[in-house]
């Protein structure tokens, strides 16, 4: 009987407990819509800082994905070329089958994928050229590697347009007979061919088929060729068409695309195909070997390069890629800074704004003081306020992020590629410049960049719940904080002293 009512004695108290706690938070809430313009302001500012915050969070997780994806699908190939073969004034022998054989007996090596080179000139134009007496041009004669890619006549008609740089490129370096530069007329863009030995790109990236098949046994010559989507729109071919190359018909088994409008105006063939096409049937233009992990990719291109010789070969670990990483990595520094500057501006907000709160109401704090409210209960109030405010501004800021995020990320990712072009411009002088648009470099792209801007162009930033999750935590966090220190000051406020000035 004891027990029941001691028990029972001690349930007035919890009520009055729970009763007190719900006092609070009612009055917390009451407190941060007390000056409604004031809190429209507040708000409104904190949801600019905590939506950039948040943004510059979502930005850093979607490169930090995209560096993962990078490593995890060619971080671990190597791209073989011929030594000093880089760029349209390069020189050395050119690779053979039996060097890819000596390549693939390298420990930790898994694959070698040769790859051979072609240019492809529109029939007609070609035709009509001759009949002129009309120089073909430079554009276009150099291959991956920097060897001279094969020119052959094909019915396709390229798919990107020449415009004032292909003209202009396709005209570079022929002279008249006083010396000064020709006019020539304008020509169609040559279209990329490429021999392969495995379905993947000149990168090592498996392809993205989107329609039809791949080429079944790319070791054995076939009619057969994968179009790039654009290419195939521009000649109204699909698969189960035809077309030539050199008057033999190839079926269209597949289209695919590359993400770019350069990488898409290009035909894929199986290896002996391309080398049965340029008379060439033991060479290669280059070679993309996978090593078997990413932690033996450095010692595999050691070893690689000490098989093939110095002087005959030149293994780098895909220019793209290390480009690309790198760039990818600075962004990463740069929206992961920029994330604890605009959370830390979020949080010295709360701190300046709830000093003023405190300054301003040193009366009622005295008053509460004075009828026995304990510094405990009223330090919570405030911290209490800055979290409803807090929440509004994350609520607000969570929309903005989802509509800016991918805008940031794209500009942040646009702004470090273009200044690590110009800076890889400006040191190197540009010395693999290939007239006719770059060809010079793995996969047909051109400049110091290469085919890293499609690789960094691909970032998509996504504003996922759990990513915007853990950034109002981080807001919260920082808001616990900012209103810790004002709520403290509190317990400085004598009620006597308050009341006696009143």
């Amino acid at each position: 009987m004891d027990r029941e009512c001691g028990s029972d004695a001690g349930l007035p108290g919890r009520h009055l407990n729970h009763r007190s706690n719900v006092s609070v938070l009612a009055r917390s809430v009451g407190n941060a819509f007390r000056n409604k313009v004031r809190t429209a302001a507040v708000v409104a500012v904190l949801a600019v800082a905590i939506g950039l915050a948040l943004a510059m969070l979502v930005a850093n997780q979607a490169v930090g994905a995209k560096v993962q994806e990078l490593n995890a699908s060619v971080g671990t190939v190597l791209t073989v070329n011929p030594a000093g073969g880089q760029g349209f004034e390069g020189g050395g022998e050119p690779l053979s089958t039996e060097q890819a054989a000596t390549a693939a007996s390298v420990p930790n090596v898994s694959a070698v994928v040769g790859t051979s080179s072609l240019r492809l000139r529109n029939a007609t134009e070609a035709a009509a050229q001759a009949a002129s007496g009309t120089p073909a041009g430079a554009g276009g004669q150099g291959g991956p590697g920097g060897q001279a890619a094969a020119t052959l006549t094909t019915s396709l008609t390229a798919a990107v347009d020449a415009g004032t740089l292909g003209n202009r490129n396709q005209a570079s370096g022929t002279t008249g007979s006083t010396g000064t530069t020709a006019t020539q007329p304008a020509r169609s863009l040559p279209i990329t061919a490429t021999g392969i030995g495995a379905e993947v790109d000149t990168t090592g990236k498996a392809l993205t088929i989107t329609e039809g098949t791949g080429l079944g046994d790319y070791t054995a010559e076939s009619t057969n060729a994968l179009l790039g989507t654009t290419l195939a729109e521009k000649n109204n071919l699909s698969v189960g068409s035809s077309f030539t190359i050199n008057d033999q018909a190839y079926t269209v088994a597949g289209l695919f695309d590359a993400g770019t409008a350069f990488g898409n105006n290009a035909v894929y063939v199986t290896l002996p195909t391309a080398q049965t096409l340029a008379g060439l049937p033991d060479e290669l233009s280059s070679m993309i070997v996978t090593v078997n992990s990413l932690e033996n990719v450095d010692s595999t291109k050691t070893a690689l390069q000490d098989a093939l010789g110095a002087d005959k070969a030149d293994v780098t670990q895909g220019q793209n890629l290390e480009t690309a990483v790198s760039s990818l990595g600075s962004v990463k520094n740069i929206s992961f800074t920029a994330f604890i500057a605009a959370l830390g501006t979020a949080g010295l907000i709360i701190l300046l704004i709830m000093v003023m709160l405190v300054r301003e109401r040193r009366r009622e704090i005295g008053v509460l003081k004075a009828i026995g409210a304990p510094n405990r209960t009223i330090g919570l109030q405030f911290v209490l306020e800055a979290l409803v405010l807090a929440a509004l501004g994350s609520a607000v800021g969570a929309v903005i992020a989802a509509f800016a995020s991918s805008g940031i990320a794209s500009a942040l990712i646009s702004t470090n590629s273009t200044s690590t072009t110009a800076a890889g411009t400006a040191g190197r002088g540009m010395p693999g410049a290939m007239p006719g648009g770059g060809a010079g470099f793995p996969g047909g792209q051109g400049g110091p960049f290469g085919g890293a801007s499609q690789l960094l162009t691909s970032v998509t930033a996504s504003a996922s719940p759990g990513i915007i999750a853990a950034g109002i935590a981080a807001v919260f966090g920082v808001a616990i904080i900012g209103a810790l220190v004002p709520a403290l000051l509190t317990a400085r406020i004598r009620p006597i002293e308050v009341l006696r000035g009143e």
